[in-house]
């Protein structure tokens, strides 16, 4: 019998439309930190690809990036961050079912959900989401609680039912299952009361408190990309490709692979006023291109 950790890593299937946030920031250069973060539309940058041998099939865990040029046009270093899609509401109660007080949970009430993000908030439709909250005190630098966040393991439609009271420390307020209904109960892990101190609940939030929910079907990416004025292929033109001087003018003509006209300097030399004296080779970047200087003009017969 083999003993060890087992564990599973699977490709994500997601709806790039409505599972998916992505964000960009830009820097001229490396001297200065980001201080504007741009949304960007998912469905505008991000492709599913079929899968290769299978039929009406997507190869999941692989999406083609395109980047639109009319936003990443600049010289300079952008930062794209891709993520979960983040749903922000508040918590309306915490409580337990009627019929299982031992079960506690949250209830979210369904009119304040974004419509476009409704299709998830139906029964088991949160399972697997992560709920983070947002700390109840004002005067706190960061609003969102650091590194605490909760595992729903089942949500289902409530509505709220008075209970007879044995004690007056009960809560009136319980809830039993009804699928008519606007609120939605979800139970989150860890929930339960540790063994060794039965009366301490882990933290699940409390009433009117904001709360951050999103789907845990991939992780967060984050990519740098720098847009510079050459590339390898630009430098190896300048290194390896075609060129030619007119000696006459002094014009240097640098050829692309296709020995099309690439770039144009004008070259001279500065010599001393009193004694003629060679001084400096100058290679000035020329704005005019001449285009007699077409590389097949040159060289042909």
């Amino acid at each position: 019998m083999a003993t060890g950790t087992f564990g599973n890593i699977r490709p994500a299937d997601i709806n790039i439309a409505t599972d998916v946030e992505a964000y960009y920031t830009y820097i001229a250069d490396r001297t200065v930190a980001p201080t504007v973060v741009t949304p960007l539309n998912p469905s505008q940058i991000l492709f599913k690809l079929d899968h290769p041998t299978q039929t009406n099939r997507i190869l999941g865990g692989l999406y083609n990036l395109r980047l639109p040029t009319n936003v990443f046009n600049q010289l300079g270093i952008y930062t794209v961050y891709i993520r979960p899609k983040e749903v922000k509401l508040r918590i309306l109660d915490c409580g337990v079912l009627a019929a299982k007080p031992d079960i506690k949970g949250i209830i979210i009430d369904l009119n304040t959900v974004p419509p476009e993000d409704l299709f998830m908030f139906e029964n088991n439709g949160l399972i697997g989401h992560r709920i983070e909250y947002i700390n109840t005190a004002l005067n706190v630098t960061e609003r969102k609680v650091q590194n605490l966040f909760r595992i729903v393991t089942s949500c289902f439609r409530v509505e709220p039912i008075s209970d007879n009271l044995n004690t007056t420390t009960q809560k009136s307020i319980k809830y039993r299952l009804n699928d008519a209904s606007t609120l939605l109960f979800c139970t989150v892990t860890p929930s339960t009361a540790f063994n060794v101190k039965p009366s301490a609940f882990p933290y699940i939030g409390v009433p009117n408190q904001e709360i951050i929910i999103s789907n845990t079907y991939f992780d967060p990416v984050a990519l740098e990309l720098e847009l510079v004025e050459h590339d390898i292929d630009t430098l190896a033109i300048g290194i390896f490709g075609n060129q030619a001087k007119n000696i006459q003018n002094g014009t240097r003509t640098y050829y692309n692979n296709d020995n099309e006209i690439y770039k144009q300097f004008n070259e001279y030399v500065i010599k001393d006023d009193f004694t003629n004296e060679n001084l400096y080779e100058v290679k000035e970047n020329r704005t005019d291109i001449d285009f007699t200087q077409e590389f097949n003009i040159i060289t042909g017969p």
